[in-house]
């Protein structure tokens, strides 16, 4: 063994003997149980009616209001994107949490039932890109005008 892997094995066994090391370890851990506890809600989650349903109405929706809605399966999170905004089925476990979110900012969570409609949820969020969608198309026609 040369001088640099002795080095190299002794820098990596100090820092495995840091406190960061055993609070990366329990971090780790933790989130491995969370992970493991709603496991059986992300599968609920992946095989429910209610995410099919809840997807094909947010399309229908997304239409009427000329908006593209995009659909993505993050591990176990159901993601919807529409105009800045994200809405996203977590499944934790107590049962599944949606949440709305702006950029980074989280704006509302609540829990949900897979065996009710989703029509409820939908329209919240509808009336959330609903007002962003007016809010763009106003600052749309300014710069026109502004162009003028």
């Amino acid at each position: 063994m040369s001088f640099l892997d002795s080095l190299e094995n002794n820098l990596k066994a100090m820092e495995a003997n840091e406190p960061a090391g055993l609070d990366d370890r329990k971090r780790k851990e933790i989130e491995r149980d969370r992970a493991f506890a709603s496991a059986p809600w992300a599968e609920k989650l992946k095989r429910a009616p209610y995410t099919q349903t809840l997807m094909e109405q947010a399309s229908r929706a997304g239409y009427q209001i000329r908006t593209k809605m995009n659909f993505m399966w993050l591990g176990d999170t159901l993601r919807l994107e529409a105009r800045g905004h994200r809405f996203e089925l977590r499944p934790t476990p107590q049962g599944i949490a949606a949440v709305h979110l702006k950029g980074n900012a989280e704006l509302k969570r609540e829990a949900i039932d897979l065996g009710g409609s989703p029509e409820t949820l939908l329209k919240g969020w509808m009336a959330v890109l609903t007002d962003q969608k007016s809010a763009d198309d106003a600052a749309a026609a300014q710069s026109l005008m502004d162009e003028e």
